[in-house]
C-alpha cells in the first residue's frame, strides 16, 4: 500500500503499490507531474489539475483533470463496468482509499443511495418528530415508513435493517456513533451489520490521519 501526499490537504490517499509503480511507467502522467501534483477536491475525492494552452491553435487554455479513483478503475476494473453500473464509488465510503479492492463501478441509482447524508441529524432516513425519531427509506421513488424510535440510534439501526432486506450489499447502512448504547434486542442487529461493513471494506485500515466518509 502506497499513501500519496496532497498539496492542500495534511491527509493521504491510499493506492496499491503495484497500482502506483505503475502509473509512474506512464509517459502522459510522468510529464504533467501527476504525482506531485494531487489535491484534495471539495467532494473529497484525489483530483489532478492542470491548465494547459489549447491544442487546436485557437488562443485560451484549456483544464486537465483527472480523478485518481475513476483513473485506477478505468485501469484496472473496466471488466465491471456496463451499461447500468457506470460510476466509480468507494465500497468503504472512503474517498480517499483508491485501492482496487476498495472499489467498485455502481449503478446510478446505488450511487445515490450511498451518498453521504445530508440529514442534521448524520443519519440517512432519520428524522426527528417531536421528542421521537421516524425511520423512512425510499423504493422505486415512493417512501416506506419503518417506524417511530425513542432514540436516533434506534432509528438508524431500523434504517440498516430495512436497507439490506430491500437491496442487499447494495444499500447504504448507518454508521452508528460510537456512544450509541443499543438495546439487548438490536446487539444482534448491530454484529450484523458491522460484519457487512467489514466484508465491504475487506481489510481497510484506518490511519488517525484520515476520515471516514
Amino acid at each position: 500500500m502506497k499513501e500519496l501526499l496532497l498539496k492542500n490537504s495534511t491527509e493521504r490517499a491510499l493506492i496499491d503499490e503495484q497500482v502506483y509503480e505503475e502509473l509512474l511507467q506512464d509517459q502522459h502522467l510522468t510529464e504533467v507531474n501527476f504525482f506531485a501534483n494531487l489535491r484534495l477536491h471539495s467532494s473529497h475525492c484525489v483530483v489532478f489539475q492542470k491548465t494547459h494552452p489549447r491544442r487546436d491553435g485557437t488562443q485560451g487554455y484549456r483544464t486537465e483533470t483527472i480523478y485518481l479513483h475513476k483513473l485506477i478503475a478505468e485501469r484496472y476494473l473496466s471488466n465491471q463496468r456496463d451499461a447500468k453500473a457506470n460510476l466509480v464509488g468507494c465500497q468503504n465510503g472512503n474517498k480517499l482509499d483508491c485501492r482496487i479492492e476498495n472499489l467498485e463501478y455502481r449503478s446510478r441509482a446505488e450511487a445515490s443511495r450511498k451518498r453521504k447524508s445530508s440529514s442534521k441529524l448524520g443519519y440517512t432516513g432519520v428524522y426527528r418528530e417531536n421528542n421521537r425519531y421516524r425511520a423512512v427509506i425510499s423504493k422505486n421513488r415512493k417512501s416506506i415508513h419503518i417506524g417511530m424510535f425513542a432514540t436516533v440510534e434506534e432509528a438508524a439501526l431500523a434504517y440498516n435493517r430495512k436497507s439490506v432486506e430491500l437491496y442487499g450489499k447494495a444499500g447504504k447502512l448507518n454508521v452508528i456513533r460510537p456512544h450509541a448504547a443499543p438495546t439487548e434486542n438490536d446487539e444482534s442487529n448491530v454484529k450484523a451489520i458491522n460484519h457487512s461493513e467489514q466484508s465491504r471494506a475487506g481489510t481497510a485500515v484506518f490511519p488517525r490521519f484520515m476520515k471516514r466518509l
